[in-house]
């Protein structure tokens, strides 16, 4: 499943000419592309569908939602445990959910 999930503008900068983010996804942190959203700013929010800001939200709105699809499981399956990617992928492995998904 591919989420569009709500997260906070950490910082921002231009790339080769394209704006780009510092997205906080409830502690999993992401590189997010501004274009569809050129004005927003450090510290809003915005919902982000494969790795583009699409809409403005509320920080409320916001939270609710990650509150909402982490006691689903949501974010699990969209962003996987960093923690776990990171260790297997120093090991050389693939992270054990990857493992049991297959």
């Amino acid at each position: 499943m591919c989420l569009a999930v709500p997260g906070r503008v950490l910082d921002i900068e231009e790339r080769d000419g394209t704006r780009m983010a510092t997205v906080d996804f409830g502690g999993v942190v992401k590189e997010v592309c501004l274009e569809y959203l050129p004005d927003l700013q450090v510290g809003e929010y915005a919902i982000v569908h494969v790795g583009f800001a699409l809409q403005r939200l509320d920080e409320e709105s916001a939270r609710q939602t990650l509150e909402l699809f982490a006691e689903l499981g949501l974010l699990q399956e969209e962003f996987g445990d960093p923690w776990e990617t990171a260790a297997a992928e120093a090991a050389g492995s693939e992270p054990a959910e990857e493992v049991r998904n297959k």
